[in-house]
């Protein structure tokens, strides 16, 4: 009998969507094949440290929301920054990095497994670290000429510095209401409302607290619209699908612990419209290299249908509630053939880096 390709579940991390992770984690292993996959989870906990599979095996077949050090019972030992060098995660087949949000989706971990020659499902360095970006997605987006909405960016220090000007500027700008966020956060973690100036600054104080780069956008009478891109150098674009917001945007409480948003699939859009949306997802999804996966998320207008194209998130959730599964699956591809596909993607996307060079001969 050929020997199942090992199979590595990433989780946890240093992020503020670490419980979103431990709950896509659980989905993702218990969705791969054992008949096919030899699956083994490894964890990360919220300080940074590296569990080892046994304590990972146990993390997923619990109910635990979060991975701390002490509450783990981890010895000073076995508290590494980086994976010990017999972790099955060097030698995997591929990996699968179910990490959302700083260190894991901003091509942080992608950068240590390119290092390691290990194949790994979704982008790579320069696609995880753009898609995670709010900024950096903006001046892609511009060059490729994917519409978005207006913005002003500025950092955490600039407003430590001087906070009066920064709301100043953002004011003569906007109008209220406006939309706060950390330029490198998903899942709505850190992002506000602001209606006026005390919420403003409220919000940009908040923001602060989970990344040194702040984006504050224009708001915008729309309805959210998202669609799920999967490929490398050719990629398809699922239906659309509509989230329907449970609270006044679809914040993190919306997302997760509410459980009251709608989501419609398919999104009842006009026909050219649908086009437009999904074209803009495809060329989006490739001008920023991404690979394997991407779910991008669209702003039309109910005012002029006008579209902006909001966030691309290179490794979007995968918990039982989660919009990337299921617009596949509502497009024809279950659960498990989309995990199947991902991996397949993850090899085909090895094998062709892996045909370029990397020594340099001179020959005169």
């Amino acid at each position: 009998m050929a020997k199942k390709p090992r199979v590595v579940v990433l989780f946890g991390g240093k992020s503020g969507e670490h419980e979103v992770s431990l709950e896509s984690a659980r989905s993702t292993a218990s969705a791969l094949d054992s008949r096919c996959y030899d699956v083994i989870p490894i964890g990360i906990t919220l300080e940074g440290y590296w569990l080892n599979a046994d304590i990972s095996l146990r993390v997923i077949d619990s109910d635990l929301v979060r991975l701390l050090a002490d509450e783990l019972g981890l010895e000073k030992k076995d508290r590494a920054r980086v994976p010990s060098p017999d972790s099955p995660v060097f030698s995997a087949d591929v990996i699968v990095p179910v990490l959302h949000g700083t260190f894991g989706e901003d091509g942080t971990v992608q950068g240590m497994l390119e290092l390691a020659g290990v194949p790994y499902v979704g982008s790579g360095v320069l696609g995880s670290s753009l898609g995670l970006d709010k900024i950096a997605t903006k001046a892609i987006l511009e060059t490729a000429g994917v519409p978005f909405v207006d913005y002003y960016a500025t950092t955490r220090i600039a407003l430590r510095n001087d906070p009066v000007a920064i709301v100043r500027d953002i004011e003569e700008r906007f109008a209220y209401p406006v939309f706060v966020k950390p330029a490198n956060m998903g899942s709505s973690v850190g992002v506000s409302k602001a209606h006026n100036h005390d919420e403003l600054i409220q919000a940009l104080e908040l923001a602060a607290r989970y990344d040194r780069r702040l984006l504050v956008e224009r708001s915008v009478n729309a309805r959210e619209i998202e669609c799920s891109v999967l490929g490398n150098e050719s990629p398809e674009v699922s239906v659309l699908g509509e989230v329907v917001p449970c609270n006044e945007f679809y914040d993190y409480a919306a997302k997760y612990l509410d459980g009251d948003s709608e989501l419609i699939i398919p999104a009842d859009l006009p026909e050219d419209l649908t086009a437009q949306i999904r074209d803009w997802a495809a060329q989006a999804f490739v001008a920023m290299d991404c690979a394997g996966l991407a779910r991008v998320d669209f702003l039309v207008s109910r005012d002029d249908s006008s579209v902006y194209l909001n966030e691309l998130n290179t490794m979007p959730g995968f918990t039982p509630i989660s919009m990337y599964p299921k617009l596949w699956a509502a497009s024809g591809l279950s659960y498990s053939a989309l995990l199947d596909r991902l991996i397949a993607l993850a090899l085909e996307r090895a094998e062709e880096k892996g045909r370029s060079e990397t020594r340099y001969i001179y020959d005169h």
